[in-house]
């Protein structure tokens, strides 16, 4: 499998955690090192005209990030039987992967009195869904959103808030179930490792880079 992304910290990072968890082999690709062009070249030509995309042997492009991690959950052998909790799940996820925007845009690439315009304008949104997140998690006594297994819903939810941490490391500590819920995520297999290993991102709000291979990189589409 080849996932093919950007220089972010963004949608890639569910997949990465989901796939080193449970063992999935994948190869983190750029999508100019992908496409042999641009992303400008390149876009036009993808169904949906974005990344992240998830090839599969050489042949089968599967975008939209939420597609990606279905699929990634069962090739993992992680469907939830039960068709309404298997719902219940679903609207987590989706609800996670709300949180992209203005999230992730805001982390990666506003600088000076826009990223803090941003960021302020942002945090009551963010609160409440931090709230919404916590009330799914007192529902049950396990350590996650359905039982003690991390699924796409949970690693969802882990990056969106592991990167608010960027925007305002404030923030996720009005919610100690969540905190909980965090720490328990880094406590899976290979999840601290990947987490040690992934680009470090640095300069948010000021100059965003990731450091790739010890080179900083700014963050963004193209390649340098």
């Amino acid at each position: 499998m080849k996932l093919v992304y950007f220089k972010m910290r963004a949608l890639a990072e569910a997949p990465q955690m989901l796939m080193r968890c449970n063992d999935i082999k994948y190869e983190y690709v750029m999508s100019w090192a992908h496409f042999g062009e641009s992303w400008a070249r390149a876009k036009p030509k993808l169904s949906f005209k974005q990344l992240p995309m998830l090839e599969v042997n050489g042949q089968h492009q599967i975008c939209q990030s939420i597609a990606i991690l279905k699929f990634l959950e069962n090739t993992a052998g992680l469907s939830i039987a039960d068709p309404i909790e298997a719902a219940k799940a679903d609207a987590i996820l989706q609800s996670s992967q709300e949180l992209f925007a203005p999230l992730n845009p805001t982390v990666n690439f506003a600088i000076g009195d826009d990223f803090l315009t941003k960021r302020d304008a942002m945090r009551q949104a963010l609160s409440t869904r931090f709230q919404e997140l916590q009330n799914c998690l007192d529902q049950n006594a396990s350590k996650f959103f359905t039982d003690d297994t991390a699924r796409a819903a949970e690693f969802a939810a882990f990056h969106h808030l592991d990167l608010s941490k960027k925007l305002d490391p404030s923030l996720i500590k009005e919610f100690p179930r969540l905190e909980t819920f965090m720490s328990d995520i880094t406590e899976l297999p290979k999840i601290l490792e990947y987490l040690e290993d992934r680009p470090e991102l640095i300069g948010v709000g000021e100059k965003p880079q990731l450091i790739i291979d010890g080179v900083e990189h700014p963050t963004g589409v193209t390649q340098t």
